[in-house]
This record gives structure tokens, C-alpha cells and sequence, in this order.
């Protein structure tokens, strides 16, 4: 089954949501009805970024991974597809 791991930022909190799921609509949905609670105070959410993993295992890895190094850090580091 193929997973995505997503990056959502939030204006009202001026931060990014690090996350992944194997069906993102429902997800963003739930993240932006207030159904999450860790993401609650920061609605709307915008999807910034998603990556398709092959796997659950795959992506808690990449979760991890762009959680320790910083979701805006990720992205400037990402953003020419490098």
C-alpha cells in the first residue's frame, strides 16, 4: 500500500505540520474540521508538500527524518528537486 508523508503550514501559527497517510484528502480534512488535536489551534491548514513512499514503514522513516532536521529547513533544502 503507498503512503505520503505531507508538510502542511499553518499562517494564524507561522509553522509547519510534518505527517504521513495513505489517503490525504481524508486526512487534510480531518486536520482542517479541528479533528486533530495537535493541529487544532492552527487552522486552515495549507498542503505544502507530499511525497508518495512505498510503504508505512517508508514513511515514518521520511517523517522522522524531515522532523529532525526541521520542515521549513526540508523544504529550502528541497526546493529544486535536489
Amino acid at each position: 500500500m503507498e503512503y505520503i508523508v505531507y508538510i502542511l503550514y499553518s499562517q494564524k501559527r507561522s509553522g509547519y505540520y510534518v505527517g504521513q497517510t495513505s489517503n490525504i484528502e481524508k486526512r487534510l480534512e480531518r486536520h482542517n474540521k479541528g479533528l486533530v488535536p495537535s493541529t487544532k489551534g492552527g487552522l486552515p491548514w495549507q498542503l505544502i508538500k507530499t511525497l508518495e513512499v512505498a510503504n508505512r514503514s517508508e514513511a515514518l522513516k521520511l517523517e522522522n527524518r524531515i522532523k529532525k532536521r526541521g520542515a521549513k529547513r526540508f523544504l529550502e533544502d528541497n526546493q529544486f528537486g535536489v
